[in-house]
Parts: structure tokens; C-alpha cells; sequence
């Protein structure tokens, strides 16, 4: 210090600490002079006493015009250095950056002007120190006081001049130290670090765009700043980059699609339309780089199709053709378990349309890769039998497209009708609701009569016999009424006089007698003279109601027809009285049912016309020759060798169980219901 000392007058250093920022200016010019003498002379080693003193006295000094006066004559040696001044910045710069976080506004402002003339004086020998000045201005630039980020502001040109026309910055050792501030809230910040990204992505010999996926995320967060000119900034330099990607040979897209994954699920709707365009553009630009992340890109886009920006959705939708159109194999990367199990979690989002093109992936799936997606079955069918609830029509029915292709296979079909009707029984809504529309569908899609018999062998050892008879119910309904079920209908008509026809009558008619109906006339008139009081409940008197509303209308035309030639369908028109007989008299069902017998043309006929086979009667127009009416009205015939006493036999079991099973459903009733008031009397 003696050695400073001697080379700079007493007055000069104490102008140096002056108030008046006038003595302090002429001092540093003074220190100056006495710099560019020593520099001439060669004295270095004065020259680092010096700057020794201006360092420990001055700049670190707890009286703040002794730091002001340090930090101008700091500034004042390295223009007296001028070329020789790198030599010396390991001595200069350090305390200057350490006054910027000083508490007094007015030293952090000189510390910035000290600085801005020793970039000035060294240029790129200045480079060394950049990632420190860098984490300086960083903070500077959200300083509370105006005239210091005013101060910073130039500083921070001058730096970005000077790095710009350097060789010796090292955008390696920068980009974490861009990367550990991209997150930040403050808008004053965030400029900052935009105007670095966009000043460095602007010099030809940096390449930013290898280091995109290092602070891409951090300018996807800007998007959706309060600041319209943040948000200006950050999508224009988003906008420069896509640009230079589109024109890059060599692009890390799967990195970066993982980052536009996250952000395009953001509630900012400018964030996700931007985020969505860029996932756009790399499926078209990414190809085989991108198929190990569709499953991500996937799962972005499908909730994307039912965003409620118009232009959000037309991106999504063209994106999500992008990727359909692209027939990617397992080998090469394409997980087909990962985007079924994204297909799986759309389908039950809140949006319609998502849950449509989720369906459709599966389906895709199933075609292309059906070995595979039948590995993950087990996670994805309970998902697509909850689906058949869905309140849309359209997905319902894109649900049993599905469902029918993995039914192709005969254990799979088995196991789709078995859960399904699984899904009737814990579910009686669905039957309700969904149960037509379900079963009219899968007839079309997978074969009315193999569907039919699958459900009855089911229903044949179903052991709730409500249910059972609620589903024979509705499938015995929608086999009369559906237009589906005409071709199975044609057949069970030729039951009598063809092989096939009878098969599919036996098949069916174990499941039919938990809810009796018209089978064939002749047994529909026996079935009728044999019910019991027990049968005749409320719960029968609704399906006859039914039952006689439906021949009402005009799928029953046919039926209608034959009552005008009672001779020959004379069985028919005994089991329409028959049921008129079980009707309340002052029922609706009874006086539809009475007036259509009475447009009946009047037929006498005997007993013995009925029973023979050269009446006309429509047992003789269906049977064979040689086919024989037994004495208690079994059919037996070369062909068909129906025993339709047994089939009554097997009838009136299972009627007879559920008689039984409704009377011990009384008594557990009724048992209940006394103790109830039994406890009720106790209290």
C-alpha cells in the first residue's frame, strides 16, 4: 500500500471520496494519468499496488463515497492501461461485480457505468468473466431502481456487442446458467433472457438450436406471461427457432417433444395452440426419431381435438391423421401397449370427440397389430364394457365395432358376451337403456344366430332367475321387433320343416322359459292352457301387455294376415283367445286385443279339423308328409322329430323354479317386514 501511496497525491485520493460526484470525476481522471505513466514506464508492479489500494480502501469500504469513488477509479486505471488492461482484469473486474449487489441503488448505478468503460477499453478480453457478468446483469435487470436497470440496459448492449463479434464465448458453459433462470416469474427477467436468447440465436458461429430442448420449456412459459410484450418476445423467437428446425438437417426432436407434450396441456390456450403447432410440424419433420413418442404425442393431441379454441382443434385433428396415416411397427420402436393404455384413459374424458378418436386408435390397433393388442386385452376390457354406458349413440356403437373385432376369435367372443351379460345383471340400467341398441348391433356385426345362441347357453345356467328373466325379456323383443333379427326370425319360422331352423329353436328355448312367449302357435296355445295362478302376476300381465301391443305393429303384419284364414291358422288364432282369457277385462291390452279378433272372419271348425293334417290348418301347411299330431299335441316328424311335450315339460320346470324362487322372495319380504315392526314395538 506505501508503494500506492507514493505514486498517488493525498489530495487525489481524498477528491476520490468526496460527496461531489465533480471531485470524484476529476481525481479518477488524475488516477488515470498517473496509470498511463506507470504503463509507459512499465511499472506494473506499481500499477497492481494501485489498483490493490483502489480495491481494499475504496470499493470495499463501509462508507458508500468511498465505494462510488473506488469503482470510477477502478474504471479510470483500465482506460489508462488501455491495451495492457487484460493483464490486470483479474484485479479490476472482481470488485466492480461485487458492488452490484451493494445496498445503496447509487453504488450498484456507478458499479454499472464502472464497468460499461472497462468493456469498452478490453472488448473480448473481457469474454473470461461473461458468465459472472451474465449472473449480474441477470439480477440488475428486475433492480428496484430505475436509473440502475436504466445503467444495466446499456451495460447489457455493450456486453452483447462484444460477445456477439467474439471467438472466445463458450455457449456450452452458458447454456446452464441460461437454463437455471429460464423458470423465473419476474417479467424484467424474462426479458432479459429472451433478448440473450434471441441476440445469441442471431450470430452464425453459435448454434442455439442444438440447445433448444435446454430452455424450450422456459419460453413455452413465457407464452402465457401477463406482459404482452413478453409473450410477443417469446413467440416470436418460439416462431424463429421452428423456422430453423424446419431447415436443419439434424434436430433432437424426441427431447423437445417431450417438453411440447407437457405444455400442450397448459390452461393457456396461446400456449397450448402454439405447442400443438409445434407437435404438428415434427410429426411431419421427425420421422422415425419421433415413433417411440407417439404414445406422449398422443396422449397431447386427443384431448387437444375437443379443446374449445376452433383453431386448437383443426391442428389436433390434422396432427392426429398425421400420425394414423404413419404405419410404424413394433421393431421400430412404435409401443403398442403404450398408446393403447393412452387410448384406455381418453375413454373417459368428459368430450365426446376424444372418446370417439380414442376408439378409433383401438381400432386401428386392432387391425394392424392385433397379436399385440390382444396381449393387453385384460387392461383394456373392463374400460371398453364400462364404455357401452357411454351417453353418446356414437361411441356406443364405435365400442361394439371394437368389441366385435376382438370377438373374431371364438374364445374372445365368448368372453365378450359373458361380460356382457355380466354387465346387464350388475347394471340393469344399461339393459334399459343400452340393451337393444347393444344386442341389435353385435347381431349385425358378429352374426345374429351365433350371438343368440352364446346368450341363451349363457342364460341357461344363469342362477338369479329375475335377471334371467328380464334379459329373455328384452332379447326375446328385440328378436321380434328388430330389423336386424329379420333373417333369424325367417329361420325359427321354418322350425317345423328345416333342419337348421330347428337346431336354432332347440338351442333357444331352454333360456326362453324363464319368460314364456309365443314359440310356435300350437305350443304357444299349450303354454297358455298351462299356466297356474302363480304365473299370472303383475310382472306377467306387463309383458302380455307388451306383447299385445307389439303384434300391433307392422313388423306383425304378416301375423295380422293369416287371422283371415282362421282354417288354416287355426292354432293361432286358439292361443290369441287364450291370452285374451288372462286379461283383465278393463285392461287397454284386452280391448286392442278383442277388437282384432273381431274382424276374424267367422271359421266353424272342429276338433277333428285341428287335429288333422287335410285341414289346411298351419301345422299341416308346415309340416311334411308323413309328419304326425300325437294325441296330447307333440309334433313328430321325419324332419324336425320335435317332442314338443318334453319341450313343455322342460317349460313348467323352470317355471315351477321360479315360482318358487318369487314365494321365497315373499316370505323373506314379509319376514322382514315383521321384524321390522317388531324391534319398532320393543322401542
Amino acid at each position: 500500500m506505501a508503494e500506492a501511496l507514493s505514486v498517488i497525491p493525498a489530495s487525489v485520493l481524498r477528491n476520490l471520496s468526496d460527496k461531489l460526484y465533480e471531485k470524484r470525476k476529476n481525481a479518477a481522471l488524475e488516477v488515470e494519468g498517473i496509470v498511463k505513466q506507470l504503463a509507459a514506464a512499465g511499472d506494473h508492479d506499481k500499477i497492481s499496488a494501485l489498483i490493490n489500494l483502489l480495491t481494499t480502501e475504496f470499493t470495499y469500504s463501509p462508507q458508500a463515497n468511498h465505494r462510488k469513488g473506488g469503482l470510477i477509479g477502478l474504471a479510470a486505471a483500465t482506460v489508462g492501461l488501455t491495451t495492457e488492461a487484460a493483464q490486470h482484469l483479474e484485479q479490476i473486474v472482481p470488485p466492480v461485480l461485487n458492488s452490484f449487489s451493494d445496498q445503496d441503488s447509487r453504488v450498484r448505478y456507478y458499479a454499472c457505468e464502472a464497468l460499461y468503460n472497462i468493456a469498452k477499453v478490453v472488448r473480448g478480453d473481457f469474454i473470461v468473466f461473461f458468465n459472472q457478468i451474465f449472473d449480474a446483469l441477470c439480477k440488475l435487470s428486475a433492480d428496484s431502481d430505475a436509473n440502475v436497470q436504466s445503467a444495466a440496459h446499456l451495460l447489457d448492449r455493450l456486453v452483447k456487442d462484444i460477445v456477439t463479434e467474439s471467438d472466445q464465448f463458450s455457449i456450452e458453459e452458458f447454456i446452464p446458467l441460461l437454463r437455471e433462470r429460464m423458470n423465473v416469474l419476474n417479467p424484467y427477467v424474462r426479458q432479459f433472457l429472451v433478448g440473450w436468447i434471441t441476440v445469441l440465436d442471431s450470430v452464425p458461429d453459435i448454434d442455439m438450436l442444438g440447445f433448444l430442448p435446454d430452455f424450450l420449456d422456459g419460453l413455452f412459459n413465457m407464452l402465457s406471461d401477463s406482459s404482452h410484450e413478453i409473450r410477443q418476445q417469446a413467440d416470436s423467437a418460439l416462431s424463429e427457432f421452428l423456422q430453423e428446425i424446419k431447415n436443419s438437417p439434424s434436430v433432437d426432436y424426441g427431447r423437445m417433444a417431450e417438453i411440447l407434450v407437457q405444455r400442450a396441456a397448459s390452461p393457456d390456450e396461446f400456449t397450448r395452440l402454439t405447442a400443438i403447432t409445434w407437435i404438428n410440424e415434427f410429426v411431419k419433420l421427425g420421422g422415425d426419431q419421433l415413433v417411440p413418442y407417439y404414445a406422449d404425442i398422443l396422449g397431447a393431441i386427443l384431448p387437444c381435438i375437443s379443446d374449445k379454441e376452433e383453431k386448437i382443434r383443426v391442428v389436433a385433428r390434422e396432427t392426429n391423421e398425421e400420425i394414423r396415416a404413419i404405419n410404424a411397427e413394433p421393431a421400430e420402436g412404435f409401443d403398442v401397449g403404450a398408446i393403447l393404455s393412452i387410448a384406455r384413459s381418453q375413454l373417459s374424458s368428459e368430450w365426446e370427440a376424444t372418446r370417439i378418436e380414442a376408439l378409433h386408435w383401438i381400432s386401428i390397433l386392432l387391425n394392424r397389430h392385433r397379436a399385440e393388442v390382444l396381449c393387453f386385452l385384460n387392461d383394456i376390457f373392463d374400460t371398453l364394457l364400462k364404455a357401452l354406458s357411454d351417453p353418446s349413440d356414437e361411441v356406443v356403437l364405435l365400442v361394439l365395432e371394437v368389441h366385435a373385432c376382438i370377438a373374431k376369435d371364438t374364445q374372445h367372443f365368448r368372453q365378450l358376451v359373458f361380460f356382457l351379460v355380466h354387465n346387464f345383471r350388475i347394471d340393469n340400467s344399461l339393459l334399459e337403456k343400452r340393451g337393444a341398441l347393444i344386442i341389435r348391433r353385435l347381431c349385425v356385426l358378429l352374426d345374429a344366430e351365433r350371438v343368440y345362441r352364446e346368450l341363451s347357453t349363457i342364460l341357461e345356467g344363469e342362477a338369479d332367475l329375475d335377471f334371467a328373466s328380464i334379459m329373455v325379456q328384452a332379447l326375446n323383443l328385440i328378436l321380434l321387433a328388430s330389423s336386424e333379427l329379420a333373417e333369424l326370425r325367417e329361420i325359427l319360422k321354418q322350425s317345423l320343416v328345416n333342419p337348421a331352423g330347428k337346431d336354432l329353436f332347440v338351442s333357444l328355448y331352454t333360456s326362453w322359459c324363464h319368460s314364456p312367449m309365443a314359440i310356435t302357435y300350437q305350443h304357444a296355445s299349450v303354454v297358455i292352457q298351462s299356466l297356474v295362478e302363480e304365473d299370472i302376476n303383475v310382472k306377467f300381465l306387463v309383458q302380455l301387455d307388451k306383447l299385445i301391443r307389439l303384434l300391433e305393429t307392422p313388423i306383425f303384419a304378416y301375423l295380422r294376415l293369416q287371422l283371415l284364414e282362421p282354417g288354416r291358422y287355426t292354432w293361432l288364432l286358439k292361443a290369441l283367445n287364450g291370452l285374451l282369457m288372462l286379461l283383465p277385462q278393463q285392461s287397454a291390452a284386452f280391448k286392442i286385443l278383442r277388437t282384432r279378433l273381431k274382424t276374424v272372419p267367422s271359421y266353424s271348425f272342429n276338433g277333428d279339423q285341428i287335429m288333422g293334417t287335410s285341414s289346411g290348418s298351419e301345422i299341416g301347411r308346415h309340416i311334411p308328409s308323413g309328419s304326425q299330431i300325437s294325441e296330447d299335441g307333440d309334433v313328430k316328424q321325419e324332419v324336425g322329430k320335435f317332442n314338443f311335450g318334453s319341450r313343455l315339460q322342460q317349460l313348467e320346470q323352470i317355471q315351477s323354479q321360479h315360482r318358487m324362487h318369487a314365494k321365497s322372495r315373499n316370505n323373506s319380504t314379509t319376514l322382514n317386514s315383521g321384524n321390522t315392526k317388531t324391534r319398532r314395538s320393543h322401542e
